[in-house]
């Protein structure tokens, strides 16, 4: 039995993700995220207008007047949701975690690919693969999905990208949707605050790790792969409040920081905002198309963007 808050939780997810869904991403979605191709649907009289590389010259020749074959596009998709519940998604300096923000987003996808009479799967991963729900549709179904998102209790705490990529590519046997939701964060060379080293490392020069970057690849040649990015304002400014002490989520790794140095904080404002403008150019170089989201801000509008800016693609494309 699930507890009456969580449910509460879960259901309010539900009316403001499809509030949107209803207004302006159903019908997006629809616009960018093409089928698996075209199917045979009828053979009919050619028309003025028509294009003649489409013309059945076998039924013409029998009729002896112009027939074309009519196709449409096989609709169907398989949208994978692969979320990452590694230590840092519980993170949240205000009213919402990004691991909680992730899951409205989820919530979003999956209730406009189901309008869509798509399929939604999801694949929970840390260090490890720790929840795999393989696609099915309906409203049952994404309500699920959102649970777990939401609820689940991971074993592990670190981060393993390329294992989850890894895992899908086995899992789906054709081309589908993939959404990947994290923070993107890695163990990497640690941020500097003044003289202390932060537990959540980055690099600015290199933002993601040479193996995440190849899983990313290979999963983007057999797979529409999206990056969704997740962070937090304080992971991308430092507060000024005096001494604290700091816990990485993810290692365990605890250190002691004084915010107070204004000229330290904006150093610190400048290395993330390098970090953040090297992540969306590894992504631009991959072929990637990515999202960029924050918790305290509104996603609508950069939602908004990315499908106007995969349409605009799709129309010149």
């Amino acid at each position: 039995m699930i507890p009456r808050e969580l449910l509460k939780k879960i259901r309010q997810i539900e009316i403001r993700t499809n509030r949107l869904v209803s207004e302006s991403v159903s019908g997006a979605y629809h616009s960018v995220f093409k089928g698996q191709g075209m199917n045979f649907d009828e053979v009919r009289e050619y028309q003025p207008g028509d294009d003649v590389r489409a013309i059945d010259w076998n039924v013409t020749a029998r009729m002896n007047h112009p027939f074309i074959k009519k196709f449409v596009e096989e609709r169907e998709l398989t949208v994978m949701l692969v979320v990452d519940l590694s230590g840092s998604g519980l993170f949240g300096s205000g009213e919402q975690s990004k691991r909680e923000l992730a899951a409205e987003i989820a919530s979003v996808l999956a209730f406009s690919a189901i309008r869509n009479n798509d399929k939604v799967g999801l694949v929970l991963f840390s260090d490890e693969v720790e929840k795999f729900i393989p696609p099915r549709k309906g409203r049952r179904h994404v309500l699920r999905v959102i649970r777990e998102i939401l609820f689940f209790e991971p074993k592990r705490h670190g981060t393993d990208l390329p294992g989850a990529l890894e895992f899908v590519s086995r899992m789906l046997p054709h081309k589908s949707v993939v959404v990947v939701l994290s923070d993107f964060l890695e163990a990497r060379a640690p941020v500097r605050f003044g003289s202390r080293a932060l537990p959540q490392a980055m690099s600015f020069s290199e933002p993601l790790a040479p193996a995440t970057q190849v899983a990313l690849r290979q999963a983007h040649r057999r797979h529409d792969l999206v990056a969704v990015q997740i962070t937090d304002r304080y992971e991308l400014e430092m507060p000024a409040l005096g001494r604290l002490v700091l816990k990485d989520a993810e290692t365990g790794e605890v250190v002691e920081i004084h915010t107070g140095n204004a000229k330290q904080r904006a150093a610190f404002a400048e290395q993330q905002m390098l970090f953040q403008g090297a992540l969306r150019k590894a992504f631009r170089m991959m072929g990637l198309d990515s999202i960029q989201l924050r918790t305290d801000q509104p996603y609508a509008a950069a939602l908004g963007k990315f499908f106007d800016t995969r349409e605009k693609r799709r129309r010149h494309g």
